[in-house]
């Protein structure tokens, strides 16, 4: 699995812990708003419903009482409205109520009619425009015996002024007309349906009572009444900035509204009232089609429409009888929420902020917390692998435990560099990284041995004080341990002024021969680099002799349970310890057994020394000199002058290896013409010559 890191694990456990509780924190503050918000709007409609519904009351409480007063002043005065002094009495009445449209009266003897009535700008009388400043008038007809009876309008301004008469004949009987008839059947006071009032495109009721005298009819006292000042009350007092009110008929036709529309239609040549799904706003049609019809019972309920939701409440007007009205509001809720909503968005910035600022904080306390950790964490690992050197910039804080693994870990370092300094690198390091146990015990393995000395040792040990020979020593040895970790090898042992390393093991590699080889002449040119400082200080050179062999070995951890040592065992280790002491007979510098050849030879320049027999050994293994090395470096690149010798080197080899003596002691003669120093052709020639003396000796 995927580890994560502790900055990401702490944010993510406070984003587990904050995140739900900010989210529903919100949630329930939303819907607790939502909550508030939808019984908030439903107390208010109610309270202007009923407000609403009141004011009707009241303005047919007052208008009934009206009428009720015309009818008795007639029952006590039976001669109050025959004569036309009456008019004031009626325009007194009709003056009274703003909503009264006019006052009159039939009388049942003769169809005698009086009216006081307000007059609108724009209507005409008798075929003739209003006088200029007419606001009333007084009308009446006066039955005529002869034939048609004569229709009289006096008009008045506002300051009860007169503006000018019109006459003209008129078949009006008030006897015949709807409101008369319906108001002496019923023998009581009586509110006509919802009617309009042509002559001035209104809507408006008639309340009529009858007049009696000795227990007979007399006569009919009536009001017409406009519903204009509830429409004005509707619209001075809406429940919400965009809300609107209706008053409805039993049949769903519009009487009054907040908006002061006309509420009219024209069907034909006649005129109708606007049924409230014919309301020009289509909004309103759709939302009183989802009422519950369930009579005239009261009822709230909320729509959604194009993504916006609605309040609605139909509610009964009880006061006006056997009339079945209703007071119908709708307004949307974001007029009631609008506060409240923008209150959660501050919240919710709010918190989407405070949120964000938490998880920086949090972010730069994981960040402070973790940097320590993850550097600690760093330094291990390098620690495990072994790259770097000691630690020294461990994290500081003050957090007591990070301060104590920082102090752990300065001690591991410490630890574990110490150790490997007495253990092979290489096996440090699969020892940490394969987290196994040492335990004693080897395995077979194919690998390289190498053992380098140097010459004349204890020559300059008596040369030079001690503790130079040890810095000479130490900076011999630190080389040979360096060129050794550059080729990924592993330094066994120090012994003495002597180094034993092999390639191959704890770390399988398939070029251990030339890893060996290449440790071997850094070594030589490091050496040599060094040598060239102390000569110019007047000291002795060092001389290096390395002896490299590949071989099946034992390798492993040998010892006891209390002491032991990873290293290899097998007599390819003699044989690698012979050919390191065989460059002292040869004077030679780099000595590899046909082995070494074999596995890296493509890559070596090498010439072959001979078949030479080793202690230990009854089979003589071939040796060869390392020359150099191809495509490694231009420092390792063979001169044509080492090619060459390396070549005449081998025809000499072949000639003796073929039994071919005189030609070969002929070609290593020639060897020596051309480079008279050479060790090897001389150290040849003298076996060949001895070995012949031998011959002949007997």
């Amino acid at each position: 699995m995927r580890s994560l890191s502790l900055k990401s694990v702490i944010l993510t456990l406070f984003l587990i812990l904050t995140v739900p509780v900010f989210v529903g924190v919100i949630a329930f503050n939303y819907i607790s708003s939502e909550t508030i918000a939808r019984s908030d709007s439903l107390k208010r409609i109610a309270q202007h419903q009923s407000n609403a519904a009141a004011s009707v009351e009241n303005l047919f409480r007052e208008v009934s009482a009206s009428v009720e007063t015309m009818a008795s002043a007639g029952h006590i005065q039976p001669d109050l409205f025959q004569d036309l002094s009456s008019l004031d009495f009626l325009a007194a009445v009709a003056r009274g109520t703003p909503d009264v449209l006019s006052a009159y009266v039939g009388l049942e003897s003769d169809g005698t009619f009086l009216q006081a009535r307000r007059m609108k700008e724009g209507h005409d009388v008798h075929g003739k425009p209003l006088p200029t400043g007419t606001t009333f008038a007084h009308r009446w007809i006066l039955p005529n015996s002869n034939g048609p009876s004569d229709e009289t309008y006096e008009f008045l301004n506002a300051d009860n002024q007169g503006t000018g008469t019109s006459r003209a004949t008129s078949t009006y009987d008030p006897r015949k007309r709807l409101w008369y008839r319906v108001t002496k059947a019923a023998d009581t006071l009586t509110i006509s349906d919802p009617d309009l009032f042509a002559t001035l495109s209104l809507v408006g009721f008639t309340i009529a009572a009858p007049i009696y005298w000795q227990d007979e009819l007399s006569g009919i006292v009536a009001i017409d009444l406009t519903l204009d000042g509830l429409s004005s009350y509707l619209a001075e007092r809406k429940v919400s900035p965009n809300s609107v009110g209706f008053i409805l008929d039993s049949q769903g036709n519009i009487i009054a509204n907040s908006n002061e529309r006309t509420v009219t239609q024209n069907v034909g040549d006649t005129l109708r009232l606007t049924h409230v799904s014919e309301w020009a706003d289509q909004l309103i049609g759709i939302v009183y089609s989802q009422r519950k019809i369930e009579g005239n019972s009261e009822q709230s309920y909320f729509v959604h429409h194009a993504g916006q939701e609605y309040v609605a409440s139909l509610k009964p007007i009880e006061s006006v009888s056997e009339k079945d009205w209703q007071i119908f509001v709708i307004a949307p809720m974001d007029d009631f929420n609008s506060e409240i909503k923008l209150n959660n968005r501050r919240m919710l910035f709010l918190g989407l902020g405070a949120t964000v600022l938490q998880i920086l904080i949090i972010w730069l306390l994981a960040q402070k917390l973790s940097t320590p950790l993850e550097r600690l964490a760093s330094y291990v690992e390098s620690i495990r692998d072994l790259r770097h050197e000691t630690v020294t910039d461990l994290p500081k804080t003050r957090i007591r435990e990070i301060s104590m693994l920082s102090r752990a870990v300065e001690t591991l370092d410490t630890a574990i560099r110490s150790f490997a300094s007495f253990v092979p690198v290489s096996l440090v390091r699969d020892l940490l990284q394969s987290e196994q146990k040492l335990e004693i015990g080897g395995s077979s393995r194919f690998l390289t041995i190498f053992f380098s000395d140097l010459e004349g040792f204890s020559d300059l040990s008596e040369k030079i004080p001690s503790k130079a020979l040890v810095q000479r020593v130490s900076d011999y040895l630190n080389i040979a341990t360096k060129s050794v970790n550059r080729e990924a090898g592993t330094i066994d042992k120090f012994i003495g002024d002597g180094v034993m390393a092999f390639w191959g093991a704890p770390t399988i590699m398939e070029d251990h021969a030339r890893r060996a080889c290449m440790a071997a002449l850094h070594i030589q040119k490091a050496v040599n680099a060094l040598n060239a400082e102390v000569l110019a200080e007047g000291e002795s050179p060092l001389k290096v002799r390395v002896g490299i062999h590949s071989d099946a070995v034992i390798v492993g951890n040998i010892g006891s349970a209390e002491r032991m040592s990873y290293t290899v065992l097998g007599d390819g280790v003699n044989i690698a310890s012979r050919l390191e002491g065989l460059n002292k007979t040869y004077r030679t510098d780099i000595c590899l057994s046909h082995s070494v050849y074999k596995e890296a030879g493509d890559s070596l320049c090498v010439r072959p020394i001979g078949d030479v027999k080793v202690k230990g050994r009854r089979a003589s293994i071939t040796v060869y000199e390392l020359l150099g090395a191809f495509g490694q470096g231009a420092e390792y690149e063979p001169t044509e002058d080492v090619l060459k010798l390396a070549e005449m080197s081998r025809t000499a080899f072949e000639q003796r290896v073929a039994g071919n003596e005189k030609q070969a002691i002929a070609s290593y003669r020639q060897i020596l013409r051309d480079y008279p120093d050479d060790p090897v052709a001389k150290a040849v020639l003298a076996e060949i010559e001895h070995y012949r003396v031998d011959e002949e000796a007997l």
